[in-house]
């Protein structure tokens, strides 16, 4: 079923709410999501974009209630990935013939992916497509954001940004807008997409956002590829995304730890109490990372000026919770925050300088030198550990 965005552009997406895991088993979506496709009605019709392809059937029968589909003049593609591509085969089975207007590299992707040949028209930042009506298509090449082969492409008239996979968020509501969700998981749903997905391109978003600002473009809306489309004060999450490309922290520090016996929560816990101590001010979180999500404490990472990760030595190595979340954030490239190091062990002591290591080759600085301690720490350890949590503060200033 269509929703009416403004004037002649309708959403005609597919609203997933039983979604749960995203990018294969990489992201959680508790919220669900929702795979937006538009469809411009003027003197030429243009989609924009389709859905999934476990949804595509679905799509293609509401689609040709809304538009005999021999109609639709252009397709963009505005991305190739098959959350945003995947009804386009069964698509052009029906309309072969139609123009798809992509970037250069989405060609590569769309062949790649589908093995096709379609009726490709290779676009590039400044290039127009007329609509009739005094209505054109301005396209943005956006490489990177977070494809190579990413476009934004802007409407003129009615002033709305399709941007794509920026400013989204995997977050399925009823309504269109934003300003009639809860603004509470909004914004947690937006940092969390920002934090796991587009935080290692936080230079090229800086980058976009000043060239898309410097084109002096009105925008009423900004429509993305995914969640709500953005109609009050639509440029809030282009300013909230540039707070958050630049080095992003909060008055925050994350103890994220994975135990056997207790003994390294117990450390986590006393060196926490030791933060609280020494910043009443400060927010303190704690999580072990092998019972919580990993997304919402990479988020909670992102939003952190300083973490500390705490793990038993295992085989001579870590825990592989722990091991995973520090693979993910050597990939995802944080910047400006500092770490330290802490663990028990039994029989070599092995866990805390393997930690130290990973958290360097992720960018952490390391501020304080590692606490381990054998065997099942005592009360004496357990002092030293607060008194290690109000020493680390004092590192951080």
């Amino acid at each position: 079923m269509k929703k009416k965005v403004t004037n002649n552009v309708y959403w005609v997406g597919k609203s997933d709410w039983e979604l749960r895991q995203f990018h294969g088993y990489e992201y959680s979506t508790g919220k669900g999501s929702t795979y937006n496709s538009y469809l411009i009605t003027e003197e030429k019709n243009v989609l924009i974009d389709t859905v999934f392809k476990p949804f595509s059937g679905q799509f293609i029968e509401n689609l040709s209630q809304e538009i005999e589909l021999s109609k639709i003049d252009y397709i963009v593609c505005n991305h190739a990935e098959p959350d945003h591509s995947g009804a386009l085969p069964d698509l052009m089975e029906l309309i072969p013939e139609t123009p798809i207007y992509c970037t250069k590299n989405c060609i590569k992707s769309l062949q790649g992916h589908y093995h096709k040949n379609w009726n490709f028209k290779i676009v590039q930042t400044g290039d127009r497509l007329s609509l009739g009506n005094g209505r054109e298509l301005v396209f943005i090449q956006a490489p990177m954001l977070h494809w190579p082969d990413s476009m934004f492409c802007y409407l003129t008239t009615d002033n709305i940004l399709f941007s794509n996979d920026a400013f989204g968020q995997h977050y399925c509501a009823e309504p269109l807008f934003n300003d009639m969700v809860d603004q509470h998981e909004l914004y947690a749903e937006a940092i969390k997409y920002y934090a796991n997905i587009l935080a290692p391109f936080s230079k090229l978003v800086t980058k976009k956002i000043e060239e898309i600002l410097s084109l002096n473009l009105l925008v009423d809306l900004i429509c993305p590829s995914h969640g709500i489309i953005w109609r009050d004060d639509p440029l809030q999450i282009v300013r909230k995304y540039a707070e958050w490309a630049d080095h992003y922290r909060q008055n925050q520090v994350t103890v994220i730890y994975d135990t056997m016996y207790n003994g390294t929560r117990s450390m986590a816990e006393s060196i926490a109490d030791g933060l609280i101590q020494a910043d009443k001010e400060m927010t303190v979180k704690l999580y072990n990372a092998a019972k919580n999500d990993k997304n919402d404490i990479i988020t909670e990472i992102f939003k952190s000026k300083a973490i500390l990760i705490g793990c038993p030595t295992v085989n001579n190595g870590i825990m592989f919770s722990i091991a995973g979340l520090l693979e993910m954030l050597k990939g995802l490239k944080f910047q400006g925050k500092k770490a330290a190091a802490f663990g028990c062990y039994g029989w070599h002591d092995s866990s805390t300088k393997i930690l130290g290591d990973l958290l360097k080759e992720s960018g952490f600085e390391i501020v304080s030198e590692p606490l381990s301690t054998i065997w099942e720490p005592d009360g004496k350890l357990l002092a030293r550990c607060v008194e290690y949590g109000k020493r680390f503060v004092a590192e951080l200033n």
